[in-house]
C-alpha cells in the first residue's frame, strides 16, 4: 500500500490525477488530496504520504516552501513537482529539496504512471532499506552484549599471550584510553557487608539482565559484563586519566542513583564499588580496587578513594578455601574466619595426613600471605609479628589441634591489629574533619565543603562521622557554634547581634530559637542568669 497526496489549488486538476492513479494502480494506493499550502503541510503531517504530487503555485504557502516545511518532519517522502511555469528558479530549488520529477503542464496519463512507478520503486527501496537495517540493529543488539562480556572477560583474566583488546575495541568503537570498573553485587540481605543467597540471586539478575544492562547505560556509557555468580561488571570508558573531587561525587551520585532504579525494578538487594581511572591495560586494578569498594559494610555505593589504602592488593586467588579464609579476615568477620580455619584445617588434614611439617609451612605460607594482603590494604596498623618468632613458635608445636588453635589465634591478632589501623584512620580523618569545623564554623559551612577538605565523598563522609562522632554533621556543628556563642555572651561589650554573626548565624531570630533548643533559655536569658 502506497499512501499518496495530491495538491494543486485547481480541483479539475487533482481529480484527473486521482482517476489516473486510482484507475492504473486501484487498491495499492491510499489518495488524499489538498489544495492550500498550509492544508498541504497539515495534511502531510496526519497522513504521512509515500509520495506527493505537489503544484508550485497555491494559496498561501507555495510548493516549494510547503516542501520544506514538510521536509522537517518528514525526510523520506518522494516529491514530484507538477507546474504550469517552466521556470529554472523553480526548477533548481526543486532538485536541491531532491524532487524525483519536475513536470511541466500539461501532462500526459502515461507520463503520470511512469513517474508514478518510478516513486514506488523508490519507496519500495527505502523500506527494504530501513527493514534491512531493523535486522541488522537486532542482531547487533544480540551481539553487541557478547562482544562487551568478551572484552571485560578479556580485560580482567588477559595474559601475556592473548591480548584481543585492541580487536575488541575496534569492533565496538571505543577511543578512549582509560576507563574505571564498577562492580555491582546484588543478594537477598546484607549481613556483615555480605549479600546473602548469592545463587539465587544471581539466577535472578540472569533472568532480569536485559533490564539490569538497559539501567545501568541509562546511567553510564558503559560496556556490561556478564552475570557471574551474583556480580556484574561495568567498565566505564574515560578520557582522562584521573577524576577531579566534583567528577568522584557526580560519579557517586549516578551509581547510587543506579542502584536505587535497580533495586526498584529488579527483587534484589544491591551494593556498587568503584575503582580509579586507569589505563586499559591496567584495568584489573581497577576491578580489584572496587572489589575492595565493596567490602565496605553498610555502604550501598563506595568509592576506592574514600577509603585510606596503601598499594594495591594482588587479587590472583588460588584455591576456593583460601580465598574465603582472606575474605572474612579483610571483612572482620570473625564467625566467618573461624568457619575458613577449620574447613582449612579439615583439607590440610586430609591432604598432609602424616605430614606435620608440610602444615606448618603451609599454614606459614598463608599467614604470611595474609599478612601481605593486610598490610597492602592499609589496616595492618604497622602491627606485624616477627616471623623468626613464627618459625621459633611452630617448632614447638606438636599436633595439629596445637597448630590449629596457635593458627586461630594469629589470625585473631591480625583481626584485632585490623580494628586498631581502622580505628586510627578514622579519627585521622575526623580529627581533620572536626579541626577544620572548629577553625571555620563562622562560615556558612556544609557537609560538601568538609567532605572535600579530608578527600571523601559525602556520603561516606557523612556515615562515617555519625559512626565516630555519635551525632550527624548539623548537630556538631551546632554544637560549636552554641559552645562560641556561650562564651562570647559573658562578654557584654558584644551584642546578641554581633554573638549570632561572629557564631555563624546570619538571622538573630534563628539563632535565638537555636540556642533555646540546646541550652533551654533565649541568649539574653543566658546572658542574665551570667
Amino acid at each position: 500500500m502506497y499512501r499518496i497526496m495530491l495538491a494543486d489549488d485547481e480541483g479539475i486538476m487533482l481529480e484527473a490525477l486521482r482517476n489516473i492513479i486510482e484507475s492504473n494502480f486501484g487498491d495499492e494506493c491510499e489518495i488524499a488530496t489538498a489544495k492550500t499550502g498550509r492544508a498541504v503541510v497539515e495534511l502531510a503531517e496526519s497522513f504521512r504520504p509515500d509520495i506527493a504530487f505537489m503544484d508550485i503555485q497555491m494559496p498561501g504557502l507555495n510548493g516549494i516552501q510547503a516542501m520544506k516545511e514538510i521536509q522537517k518532519f518528514n525526510s523520506n517522502i518522494v516529491f514530484i513537482v507538477i507546474s504550469a511555469y517552466d521556470k529554472f528558479s523553480y526548477a533548481r530549488e526543486a532538485i536541491n529539496l531532491g524532487v524525483l520529477e519536475y513536470l511541466t503542464k500539461p501532462v500526459n496519463k502515461r507520463v503520470i504512471v511512469d513517474v508514478c512507478m518510478k516513486a514506488m520503486h523508490k519507496v519500495d527501496e527505502a523500506r527494504q532499506k530501513r527493514s534491512d537495517d531493523l535486522e541488522i540493529r537486532e542482531k547487533l543488539e544480540t551481539v553487541i552484549p557478547i562482544l562487551e562480556s568478551g572484552y571485560i572477560y578479556n580485560l580482567l583474566l588477559q595474559d601475556a599471550f592473548h591480548n584481543y583488546n585492541d580487536k575488541y575495541r575496534q569492533l565496538m568503537g571505543i577511543e578512549e584510553e582509560y576507563g574505571f570498573i564498577i562492580v555491582i553485587e546484588f543478594g537477598d540481605n546484607n549481613e556483615n557487608g555480605t549479600l546473602t543467597n548469592a545463587v539465587g540471586a544471581g539466577v535472578r539478575a540472569e533472568k532480569n539482565y536485559p533490564e539490569l544492562r538497559e539501567i545501568a547505560r541509562e546511567f553510564f556509557h558503559c560496556l556490561v559484563g556478564p552475570v557471574m555468580g551474583n556480580r556484574v561488571v561495568l567498565m566505564v570508558p574515560s578520557e582522562k586519566d584521573s577524576l577531579s573531587y566534583e567528577e568522584r561525587v557526580h560519579i557517586l551520585t549516578r551509581t547510587r542513583n543506579m542502584v536505587h532504579k535497580l533495586e526498584a525494578r529488579i527483587d534484589s538487594r544491591f551494593r556498587a564499588g568503584i575503582g580509579r581511572t586507569k589505563k586499559e591495560d591496567n584495568l584489573r586494578e581497577s576491578y580489584a580496587e572496587a572489589l575492595k569498594a565493596l567490602r565496605e559494610e553498610d555502604s550501598h555505593v563506595v568509592h576506592i578513594n574514600d577509603i585510606t589504602l596503601l598499594p594495591d592488593e594482588d587479587t590472583e586467588m588460588s584455591e576456593e578455601m583460601e580465598n574465603r579464609y582472606f575474605q572474612s579476615v579483610l571483612k572482620q568477620d570473625i564467625a566467618g574466619a573461624s568457619e575458613a580455619v577449620e574447613s582449612l584445617f579439615r583439607w590440610m588434614e586430609n591432604h598432609y595426613a602424616d605430614q606435620a611439617e608440610e602444615m606448618k609451612f603451609k599454614t606459614l605460607e598463608l599467614l604470611i600471605r595474609l599478612e601481605a594482603r593486610v598490610s597492602e590494604d592499609g589496616r595492618s596498623g604497622g602491627k606485624q609479628k616477627n616471623r623468626s618468632r613464627y618459625l621459633k613458635e611452630l617448632q614447638n608445636i606438636a599436633d595439629t589441634e596445637h597448630l590449629k588453635n596457635w593458627f586461630w589465634e594469629q589470625t585473631r591478632d591480625i583481626c584485632r591489629n585490623m580494628e586498631a589501623a581502622k580505628e586510627k584512620q578514622s579519627e585521622t580523618v575526623m580529627e581533620k574533619a572536626q579541626s577544620y569545623i572548629r577553625e571555620n564554623f563562622q562560615k556558612d559551612l556544609t557537609l560538601d565543603e568538609v567532605s572535600r577538605v579530608v578527600d571523601i565523598s559525602p556520603y561516606y563522609f557523612s556515615k562515617l562521622f555519625k559512626q565516630e562522632t555519635g551525632e550527624n554533621f548539623i548537630e556538631y556543628l551546632t554544637k560549636v557554634r552554641i559552645r562560641n556563642a556561650k562564651d562570647l555572651l559573658r562578654n557584654p561589650e558584644y551584642s546578641i547581634k554581633e554573638v549570632c554573626v561572629r557564631s555563624g548565624y546570619g538571622d538573630p531570630n534563628y539563632f535565638s530559637r537555636i540556642f533555646k533548643k540546646y541550652e533551654g533559655i533565649t541568649p539574653s536569658e543566658y546572658r542574665e542568669r551570667l
